[in-house]
């Protein structure tokens, strides 16, 4: 069995089609066709670093700073999910808990394992690591779900100098880390993980 690499066909990042690489175009959309995601895994590395840096802040400053009557009350990610847990408010919790912690690290930590896989042992559990690839590129954008959250607070809970919700530093901080982590999961080429099945059709560009 060959891949469509060692035939010299390339596909389409844009809208999927087969092409001749040597074409360097996409006949369809006029797309660079590439063999392989130029630099997958160094851009990948990039970005997950980048990530990383952001998801300090994104945790350690407020995501929320709610005045009421004049006392001012600043409150982290971890800190709202405490205090949604203290008052009952389970599934909230949960589900911001889930959102916003475990799903950005699990992310983080599926796409350095997948690079890992690939620079050290591109032999081991091919389906697997590409099962792995596809669900972490699928719920990355979810947790967005604590950004939504603040940006609804602000908007509807303003009433005058007795109640006011601001955003914090820690929800743009966070903002970045997912929509940096996206990028991650985009810049990776799932079909460098096969391509030792498939030495011959190897090719980083």
């Amino acid at each position: 069995m060959s891949s469509a690499a060692s035939q010299g066909l390339a596909n389409c990042d844009i809208c999927g089609k087969l092409s001749n690489a040597s074409l360097e175009h996409c006949p369809r959309c006029n797309a660079t066709l590439h063999l392989r995601k130029p630099s997958s895994i160094q851009r990948v590395l990039a970005y997950l670093i980048t990530a990383c840096i952001l998801y300090i802040p994104a945790n350690v400053l407020p995501i929320t700073i709610t005045n009421q009557l004049g006392r001012e009350l600043k409150s982290t990610i971890i800190g709202g999910v405490i205090f949604l847990w203290e008052h009952g408010s389970y599934p909230v919790a949960l589900v911001i808990f889930i959102a916003s912690v475990m799903v950005p690290v699990a992310k983080m930590i599926a796409l350095f394992y997948l690079c890992w896989i690939v620079s050290h042992k591109p032999g081991v559990r091919r389906i697997e690591s590409t099962k792995l690839y596809r669900i972490t590129e699928f719920i990355g954008r979810w947790s967005m779900v604590d950004v939504f959250v603040v940006a609804i607070l602000v908007a509807l809970i303003q009433i005058g100098s007795i109640l006011t919700i601001q955003p914090g530093g820690a929800a743009l901080a966070f903002a970045g880390v997912v929509i940096i982590t996206m990028f991650a999961a985009h810049a990776f080429d799932p079909r460098l993980i096969w391509d030792k099945a498939y030495p011959e059709g190897l090719a980083s560009e």
